[in-house]
């Protein structure tokens, strides 16, 4: 008998309050399979939840919801032996998308029944973990905006990326890899994992969660036309053409800042501070089993 623990978030975008456990065992047969189904209350409370249901040994943790409550299950399984299953049911889904998991939820669950899995690469920022994406430039102010608006869709999303361009200003820094040193003011600092930043966005097309590497990608500041150009770059999934597009492969990275003592991040589009004036971000090689089609 397989044992499936499943961790939902009853407010994600397209759930609807749909997956509950009777909703699961018309999937899932009491003679097969054993399933404890646990709903998430706040923020970091998906966590705690994934840190219990480990202690219970179960065969699959399956988070239900969008990127947040995916990081924050994934985040207690990397270097573990419990494989992540993924039923997306948030608002942008960009780790799923990249892995080609349905949005459609009977489909989501069959991946699930068939239990196929692979490893994955995981980005370390700090002692924080992500899975898709993490930044430091105007896109850790977009995530901000996106949280305190209250209501997690494509709209909101557009309006907090509009007013964060008229509001953000870049911050001097130093930038260490590779063997090299970069001093930047930059407009976009943005670490990438993944391929997809969610609503089938995308700053680093080619990025793959299984070559070792993070895509590091670094813009300058640049004025409002440009702001506007790189934005219709952005929609067209061509940012690569934009002229103060710099992008590089790196294992680790470290990021410096001269005068700031708290340092603003999105993981994963969620939006996190802490209190340094640097940062040091790096991959973890095949560090997260996931289910997978």
């Amino acid at each position: 008998m397989r044992y499936i623990h499943f961790i939902v978030n009853p407010v994600s975008g397209r759930g609807e309050g749909k997956i509950t456990k009777s909703f699961l065992q018309h999937y899932f047969s009491s003679v097969d399979y054993k399933i404890e189904v646990e709903f998430s209350q706040f923020k970091k409370h998906a966590i705690a939840l994934a840190q219990a249901a480990v202690l219970n040994k179960p065969d699959i943790i399956v988070a239900c919801g969008g990127d947040g409550t995916i990081h924050e299950v994934a985040s207690v399984l990397v270097n573990t032996d419990i494989p992540l299953g993924i039923i997306p049911i948030g608002s942008g889904n960009g780790l799923a998308s990249n892995l080609k998991i349905s949005q459609n939820i009977d489909t989501a669950i069959k991946i699930i029944q068939d239990g196929k899995s692979s490893l994955i690469d995981v980005g370390i920022a700090g002692e924080k973990f992500f899975f898709s994406n993490m930044g430091m430039g105007i896109d850790a102010m977009i995530i901000k905006k996106y949280e305190e608006a209250g209501k997690r869709s494509l709209i909101t999303y557009v309006k907090s990326s509009l007013s964060s361009s008229f509001e953000y200003k870049p911050a001097l820094c130093h930038i260490y890899f590779n063997g090299k040193t970069v001093k930047a003011e930059p407009f976009m600092l943005f670490i990438s994992n993944s391929n997809e930043m969610g609503y089938k966005m995308s700053l680093t097309p080619k990025a793959s969660l299984q070559d070792g590497l993070l895509d590091l990608m670094v813009i300058s500041k640049v004025n409002f036309f440009e702001k506007l150009y790189f934005g219709l770059l952005v929609a067209l999934r061509r940012p690569n053409l934009f002229p103060k597009y710099k992008h590089f492969l790196i294992k680790d990275v470290a990021i410096k800042y001269r005068k700031k003592t708290v340092v603003e991040m999105q993981l994963d589009g969620e939006y996190y501070t802490i209190e340094s004036n640097e940062l040091s971000v790096s991959v973890l090689p095949g560090a997260l089993n996931v289910i997978v089609e």
